[in-house]
């Protein structure tokens, strides 16, 4: 079964288009098949991305001066 689509209009680079239709004809794909899949791994990203986040929501947070200092306790700088 096929997911329902949408269609849209993107503007792309002149060149960044020519790859992506080289891409598509190389790989026998349409050029939305490839954007597609693009976009959701984009977003399964975010989603990956906001869970770590989530995570570390309570660990102590440090200014940069704070930071600076302790990597020169450490003798790292």
């Amino acid at each position: 079964m096929q997911a329902e689509t949408t269609r849209a209009t993107i503007y792309l680079d002149k060149d960044l288009h020519k790859a992506l239709r080289l891409k598509a004809a190389d790989a026998h794909r349409s050029i939305s098949e490839i954007v597609s899949d693009a976009v959701r791994e984009s977003l399964r990203e975010d989603e990956e991305d906001l869970a770590i986040i989530a995570r570390r929501a309570n660990e102590k947070t440090i200014g940069y001066e704070e930071l600076l200092a302790m990597l020169k306790a450490d003798g790292k700088i």
